[in-house]
């Protein structure tokens, strides 16, 4: 028997997910559907999942901000495969996993899991608070971009003043003073 799951990659709850259960299943806003997710940019009934075949297809249902499969915004129902990244408008990354299991087997979980997984979320009206990254195994953020333009500015003008110096050392060895600079008095 395997069980289908969607992982939230990027959203309001990262590392969050939704079991797939049931022949049919809505994706929006709304509270009422099967994965609800509370979000601006999610319509209320934004697309539908259908259990065809023992595997699940994906349509959307008209909405706003379109729904993608790999990059690929949905014309038409699609059937996912694990590992496909559904994404919901531009923010929500969803990812598409089936889990192989065995009914009758024994599941051992470690505490550190049993600490990390969350009840079933449960979505109000109220704008959700971004949970720590770090507690869902999400990756760490991006790292702060340098600016290199001052790097640069001491680099040439480093180059500029050695430059000079070298040049007016050329000038003094070579006893070229009087013939490059006829106006300095004494030449």
């Amino acid at each position: 028997m395997a069980q289908f799951q969607f992982v939230m990659r990027s959203g309001p709850t990262p590392g969050v997910t939704f079991p797939l259960e049931g022949d049919q299943l809505t994706i929006g806003r709304d509270s009422t559907n099967g994965v609800a997710i509370n979000d601006a940019e999610i319509s209320r009934k934004h697309a539908r999942l259908m259990f065809q075949g023992g595997k699940y297809v994906l349509e959307d249902l008209g909405s706003t901000n379109g729904s993608f499969v790999n990059g690929q915004r949905l014309a038409g129902p699609v059937v996912l495969k694990p590992g496909d990244v559904v994404s919901l408008g531009e923010q929500i990354v969803l990812m598409y996993d089936a889990i192989a299991g065995d009914a009758g087997a024994t599941v051992a979980v470690s505490r550190k899991a049993m600490q990390q997984s969350a009840p079933p979320p449960v979505y109000s009206s109220a704008p959700a608070s971004p949970a720590p990254a770090a507690s869902y195994g999400a990756p760490p953020p991006a790292a702060k971009k340098t600016n290199m333009t001052p790097i640069f500015i001491g680099v040439g003008a480093l180059l500029f003043i050695c430059m000079c110096v070298g040049f007016f050392w050329w000038v003094d060895a070579t006893y070229r003073w009087c013939v490059l600079f006829p106006f300095i008095s004494g030449c």
